[in-house]
Formats: C-alpha cells, structure tokens, sequence
C-alpha cells in the first residue's frame, strides 16, 4: 500500500500538558539561539526545524478529562521571561480538608497531611489549560494536527523514525470503503510521546527495545463527573476522601474541587491492582454521591459530564527506561505522577522541558542517537522531579497490603524519606493479583436499580461524555483471544471485564443458551481500564480513526 509520508524535525505524539510544554520549551529554545545568532553573539547555524504535535482527539482537550489541582511551579518554570497570556486556571485553592467516611457519617481529620494541603494552588480545568497551551504554541511556530491518532511507531532497525497514523475507512471487518485514507507516516529525526497513560506507541517501544522496568507499573482508575449546582461550597474549596465506598483492602479515595459558576468536580479514584474480581469504579461513585456529606453537596444540581482516565501510580521504580534512539517518553507515558500528592501535572510539564533540551542538543549536532538522547534522563534525575519523585518511591506500592498498613507504612516512608521497611518495596502487577471468584470478597457496590437523582447506570453517565465513534469501522479493541472470555474468564473470573470497565463497553449477553462476551466499542471513553485490568493481558486497546471517543468540552 502507497502511503503519504510527511517529514519533521521533531514529532510530539498526544496533545497533553507533557508535549504541548516539550514543543513550547523546544521552540523557545531554538528562537533565542537564532537571536543570539543573528546578534553576533555566538557562532553557528540557525535552526529552523518542523515541530508537529499530532492528538487522536478532535480538538484540543477533547481527551482532557479536567478537574485538577494544579502545582503552579511547573508553568512559572516554563513560561519564565515570556509574555504569555494568564493561565486559565478556575479558581485559587481556598481551603482544603480530609475526611474518613464510614457508610453514614464524615470524620473530618483535625490536620490536613502535607501532602494534600493545596494553598497556593489552583483548581483548573484540564482541558481549557490545554487549549490554552496548544494556541500558544501554534503562535510560536509549531504545528498542532488534531484528529491524527498515531497507531504505530516506525522503526529503522532499533532507531525509532516516526510514526503512522491510523488508516480511516475501513468497515467492521477492515476492507476499505469508498472514502478509504491509508494513514501518514510522519518521519520525524526525534519523536516524543506524551500519549498519557498507558501509551499505545510507548507500549510498542518498550517491548521492542526492552525499555520495561525492574517494578511493574501499577495503576487506578479515576471516574469523575462534573455537576452544575446552586452554590453550597465556595470556589476553591478541595476536599478528599478515604474510607467508604471503597474496602479497605482496595485502594483509593474520593475528592470535591468546588470551581467558579457553582460548577463541583467530583469523582473516586480506584486501584487497578484489587483482589476483586467485581470491584466497579463507576458503581462505587455512585454510592459515593448518595452517601450524606456529597449529598449535601450535589443538592438541587444537575450532571453536566462525565468520563474516566487511568492514573500510572507506580512511582520511580516503575517508570520506564526514557529515551532511544530517535525516542523520548514524557508525562504521563512516562509514569510522571505523585500518587502522595495526587499530582503529576507540573511533573509532565517538567518532563516535557528536559525533553525539549535534550532534543535541542540533539538538534544542534545533528546526533539524534541513544548516547545523545540519554542527557534527557540525566536531565531528570538532576532535577526537582527526581527529588520528589524519589520521596515517594514506595507510597503506593504500601497499599497493595491493605488501607491501614499501607497507612502505616507511607508515614515510616515520611520519616524516612521515602525508605519504608523496605527499599524497594515489593510490588504486584495489578492484573495478576485478581482472585478466582470462588476466592474473592464478593462485590461492593449499590443495588442494581440506580435511584436517577444522583446515582446512574453505566449508559445513563455515558451519555453525558458526548462520546462518539464511526460505529462502520474496525473495533480498536482487539481481543487476542476470544475463546478466553466465552469460557475460561467467565468460569474463573466472572468475566470482570463487565464491572471494570466504567462506559459499558463489554457486555455478557446469551447465544446459542450460553454466555457470550459483546464488545461495544462504540462506547468507550479511553480510559485504558480494559487492557490494564483484563486478568488474562488478552484485551488491546489501539486508537480508534481520528476524532472518535469522548468529548469533554466542558470539563
């Protein structure tokens, strides 16, 4: 097949904060040296490289799902010196609190830990950030292409040249349809992915290359909806959570971002690495919402959005080998979170920076190779990043023991610096700690019958993610092997794809008088969840044709 090819310098896959502040910083670089150039100031040769940023997305933070408290460090650090317009950030953190909730009542702690205190911080919106970042970009030279999902990464024997875009107009079983685009190669001297978590393109590098590390990466799931209420909390009030829904031998915990405009974003984060088999995210928000203290909250207001992403919680000992040749990993893709703080935004943007001057040198001597590259994983351990990625090197792996050990164990970790009982603590991948279903706890989670005010069926919160795939197309969720979920899953597991997964995408359905496993992949929200919790590692989530799944405008 004959496939259109489009040359660049420097290709950032995913329209994140990671890439989008790699392309900012990266462009910056370059035009300060051409000044200095042009002045006399210095010998050389101008630099005048192709930057492109391509998003699956249609727009610009469609894929952003938003409610965030924001560190701002991170984008004084990278727009330092530059006249840029404000941040559209929501609202200045006011006051912060954490509460134990038993099924009934809310224990508000006498002292906020260190750190969730968020004063001098702000609640933003994800997604308006994002935008916000993208245009300044585009005024610095580099291009923005959304709607370009990048499917696969090309390679010259261990040297990555760039990626292809997925095809479009294929129908369900892949032949082509009278509207049939065989997808680009983007050829690129440098490619950088900021794809989030769980990245297609970063997962095919590292298995390609052996970019894994020692730990396994370990992840939840954050389900959050965004309401419009009459005003019962000021804006800028953070509050978090621990205890009821969720089972203390799981872990996660709920938060409330109160925003401007009586706009309250609230959502539960959940362990991707639960024992059981029918732990269901998105059941457990809903009892979330309905116990009393978020009640009080959400009274008399409406759902406004609703979506889920997962969250790469595994820390420094998890994160990835960063660099190829031809290859950088940045943000999210790179396992750039705090799951102490419940931060990783201004890490991703860091990361993004130490990746744009580490492709700046690159750039420079024309050397685009491993032994170059390896000054952007230099880059981080000699910064702020590792410092206080390194801190909290075994806080999450803690909890795979439990909520009360696991608490235990992170505050020997505060006193320690990070040690704990152990350096480094041991960790599970999470798929491969589900229990048979004979074994498990059994399920947690509301009634079957969703009252309609503030609890919702899967279908009913779907609705309001304006989600939406070209349903004539290949499904991007490959199943390896599809004996495995009509038999075997169902028999061991009770086939958990069906609870796990928060948009209703797998569905057990009868044919023939037995089960069968429906995938409806019209509905998924690419949270990933699928491919990370899936027991037996047989689900692949690729990206769809451009433009497809949620669309979170408002969030």
């Amino acid at each position: 097949m004959e496939r259109e090819s489009l040359e660049v310098d420097v290709l950032f896959v995913g329209a994140g904060p990671a890439s989008l502040a790699s392309a900012f910083h990266l462009a910056r670089l370059i035009e300060d040296h051409n000044k200095t150039i042009a002045a006399g100031e210095k010998s050389g040769e101008r630099l005048d490289p192709t930057l492109l940023v391509v998003e699956k997305g249609k727009e610009i933070g469609s894929h952003a799902l938003s409610g965030a408290v924001i560190d701002p460090s991170a984008f004084e650090e990278l727009f330092e010196g530059v006249s840029v317009p404000d941040p559209p950030y929501d609202a200045k953190v006011q006051s912060d609190a954490l509460f134990f909730l038993t099924e009934k009542r809310s224990f508000r702690l006498p002292i906020t830990p260190p750190p969730l205190k968020n004063h001098g911080y702000f609640v933003a919106s994800l997604g308006k950030l994002v935008r916000w970042m993208a245009e300044i970009c585009e005024s610095k030279g580099v291009e923005v292409y959304p709607g370009f999902p990048a499917a696969e990464l090309l390679f010259d024997g261990d040297q990555v040249i760039g990626a292809r875009m997925r095809d479009s107009g294929r129908d369900r079983e892949g032949n082509p349809k009278p509207n049939f685009q065989p997808g680009m190669d983007v050829l690129a001297s440098i490619t950088v992915l900021g794809e989030g978590p769980r990245g297609t393109l970063a997962g095919q590098a590292e298995k390609k290359l052996g970019l894994q590390s020692s730990q396994p990466q370990i992840y939840a799931v954050g389900v959050k909806e965004l309401w419009k209420v009459t005003g019962t909390i000021e804006p800028g009030t953070v509050y978090h959570t621990f205890g009821h829904p969720v089972d203390t031998a799981e872990f996660g915990g709920g938060f409330v971002y109160s925003m401007h405009d009586g706009l309250i974003d609230i959502g539960l984060v959940v362990g991707l690495d639960s024992e059981n088999p029918r732990t269901d995210a998105h059941r457990l928000l809903q009892d979330f919402k309905s116990h009393p203290f978020v009640e009080e909250i959400l009274e008399g207001g409406e759902l406004v959005s609703y979506g889920a992403k997962a969250i790469p919680e595994g820390g420094y000992y998890a994160m990835p080998k960063l660099f190829a040749s031809g290859l950088m990993i940045v943000g999210d893709s790179g396992g750039f979170l705090n799951s102490q703080r419940l931060k990783g935004v201004h890490l991703a943007i860091k990361s993004g920076m130490l990746a744009a001057e580490a492709a700046f040198a690159s750039l420079l001597c024309a050397d685009h190779s491993e032994r170059q590259l390896k000054s952007y994983s230099e880059g981080v351990e000699s910064s702020w990043v590792r410092s206080e990625l390194w801190r909290v090197r075994n806080f999450r792996q803690s909890f795979q023991s439990g909520l009360w050990r696991g608490m235990l164990h992170a505050g020997l970790q505060f006193l320690s610096g990070g040690r704990g009982l152990r350096d480094p603590f041991p960790i599970e991948a999470g798929h491969t700690r589900m229990k048979k279903i004979e074994e498990s706890a059994g399920e947690k989670t509301l009634p079957d019958q969703f009252e309609g005010k503030y609890a919702f069926d899967k279908l009913s919160c779907l609705y309001f993610s304006d989600t939406a795939h070209e349903e004539e197309q290949p499904s991007h969720l490959k199943i390896l092997d599809s004996s495995i979920c009509d038999t075997r899953c169902g028999e061991e597991f009770g086939n958990p794809c069906q609870y796990f997964c928060p948009a209703n995408v797998y569905e057990i359905v009868q044919d023939a008088a037995k089960d069968r496993l429906k995938v409806n992949f019209s509905n998924c929200v690419h949270c990933k969840t699928c491919e990370i919790a899936d027991p037996y590692q047989v689900i692949l989530w690729t990206p769809p044709e451009g433009g497809g799944g949620p669309d979170w405008k408002q969030m």
